[in-house]
């Protein structure tokens, strides 16, 4: 047991053996147990066994699987549950769960592909469709492993999110910001729920802990989104945008302001003028910096703090 703690250790987060893997089958039935072990045993996989959820959680706990066969109904903590525990924990959330059930009604289906299952598997179980299936979710599982690895060297902090919004996968430098930040069950919080469900292509501005960050949808599929985390550098005073630019009193406190991610109305609303007038001092602005846009202008503006962050 103590080599396969290590084994753990050596690579955290990651996969632990190359080959055809290491799978972990959750089934309370003997029977079933037996005739998966020897199928995969055959195709060499490294098998791990458990009769329940919470034995499971153990098991992942000491060993990370590459893929994990769950059966959806067990006394006690059922394949659901189990499911939902293995995503919400940052170490496993990464390994495919392709539930196995008699169950066949959609409402079944649905409450698997809920949970964070990835495929489904109706009993009685075939042992070549699972070998198909398991060799299928093992190759992408280990392609996105080290696309997730790469990030990580990178030091980006990037994190993937489902359908739901349940944060699936971050990098280290994502799970240190978001530390604080991710509501229970690692969901994001509504304001990037609706941003994410609308389907926006424009990033996203949040402020946490006292800092402002951008988040940007890098890419999108049928099971979730993928995530770019930013921090927004600050903006200088509007006494300092006024001496660098040559700008007036108003114009660089609008400056100041857009800087800060806030739209027109917020900044009328600050500074006590009409939206109008608010984008009359920005054309202003604009004439000064040399540019068209305020995004150009907020870049300008940032970068040589931007530079130095």
């Amino acid at each position: 047991m103590n080599g396969t703690h290590s084994a753990r250790q050596a690579k955290p987060g990651g996969w632990v053996e190359q080959g055809p893997g290491v799978v972990l089958i959750v089934d309370d039935a003997p029977e079933n147990l037996a005739m998966l072990h020897e199928a995969l045993d055959a195709a060499g996989y490294r098998v791990l066994v458990a009769t329940d959820g919470q034995i499971a959680l153990e098991r992942v706990a000491l060993l990370l699987p590459d893929m994990i066969l769950l059966d959806a109904i067990m006394p006690g903590m059922d394949g659901f549950e189990t499911c939902r525990r293995l995503k919400a924990d940052p170490l496993s959330a990464h390994v495919p769960v392709v539930f196995m059930t008699g169950l066949c009604e959609t409402g079944h289906i649905l409450a698997g592909f809920q949970a964070g299952g990835v495929d489904y598997l109706t009993k009685p179980i075939k042992p070549p469709e699972v070998l198909a299936r398991i060799a299928t979710h093992v190759h992408n599982a280990r392609q996105m492993a080290s696309a997730r690895q790469a990030v990580d060297a990178t030091g980006h902090a990037m994190l993937s999110a489902d359908a739901l919004g349940q944060v699936r996968w971050q990098s280290p430098a994502a799970r240190a910001w978001l530390r604080d930040w991710l509501v229970a069950g690692a969901s994001l919080p509504p304001l990037a729920l609706d941003w994410l469900a609308q389907g926006a292509t424009e990033m996203l501005t949040l402020t946490l802990a006292g800092r402002r960050f951008t988040l940007s949808r890098l890419a999108r599929d049928s099971t979730g989104s993928t995530l770019l985390l930013q921090k927004c550098p600050s903006a200088p005073e509007p006494q300092a945008l006024a001496a660098a630019w040559g700008l007036t009193s108003r114009e660089s406190e609008v400056l100041y302001w857009v800087a800060q991610g806030k739209i027109n109305r917020d900044v009328g609303e600050i500074l006590g003028m009409s939206p109008r007038t608010v984008d009359k001092h920005l054309q202003h602005v604009f004439e000064k910096l040399g540019v068209e846009t305020r995004t150009a202008a907020v870049a300008l503006v940032l970068k040589p703090v931007a530079t130095a962050v």
